[in-house]
């Protein structure tokens, strides 16, 4: 079974979060036949390619009770499903442009009977609220996703680290990290053997970066 994969990383998960997660293959294939939200090739790798890649965030940040996250560009649900399924405690507000795909979101938290997870057709711009960290998966380059959410970031931290962004993006970063002093780089592959993580990476960009 695919889910195995999350289940060797992530060892403490309750019954129910194992059943949410072997659940999602078949709320992803369901609707993906129906609306195309994931590639055909990455269907068949689900838990790697998105479910895993997503909780690359949590082997950096864990999320308390009742802090408010964001995420921006969701897509299918990613990574804002799998971190929800992960922090049932934390509440997850996933933002899309596009319509079609938040209809599927919608469809698959109900479906996973997920109940700490609003879902939103929006620019993110003309969200209202602030959260304590926003999560995403490179929808664009820094700057432009740093612009996009000015002003989303809570001032006030309820975690260690300083609310910001958490943003899982490929390659080399140097370019467009150029601007962002305060920028941190985790390499995947501190956390996860397979080798798709060979050029993954998660950036932390702190509320207050220096430019």
């Amino acid at each position: 079974m695919q889910a195995e994969i999350v289940f060797k990383y992530f060892q403490s998960l309750t019954e129910n979060q194992r059943e949410q997660f072997e659940k999602m293959e078949r709320q992803y294939q369901d609707w993906n036949q129906k609306i195309n939200v994931v590639s055909r090739k990455d269907i068949d790798e689900l838990y790697l390619r998105h479910v895993l890649h997503s909780l690359g965030i949590a082997k950096v940040q864990a999320f308390n009770e009742g802090a408010e996250i964001l995420d921006v560009g969701t897509g299918g649900g990613f990574p804002g499903i799998p971190l929800a399924i992960l922090f049932p405690e934390t509440q997850f507000t996933l933002v899309d442009a596009i319509g079609k795909k938040i209809k599927v979101v919608n469809e698959v938290v109900d479906g996973l009977g997920l109940e700490n997870v609003t879902a939103h057709h929006s620019r993110v711009e003309d969200l209202p609220g602030q959260f304590d960290f926003i999560v995403s998966r490179a929808v664009a380059a820094m700057p432009t996703f740093v612009h996009w959410t000015k002003g989303k970031v809570k001032k006030e931290s309820a975690h260690e680290r300083k609310n910001g962004i958490l943003y899982l993006k490929g390659g080399d970063l140097t370019e467009e990290l150029r601007n962002y002093r305060t920028a941190q780089e985790f390499d995947l592959t501190e956390y996860f053997e397979e080798a798709f993580f060979e050029t993954k990476k998660l950036v932390y960009l702190p509320q207050k970066y220096k430019a």
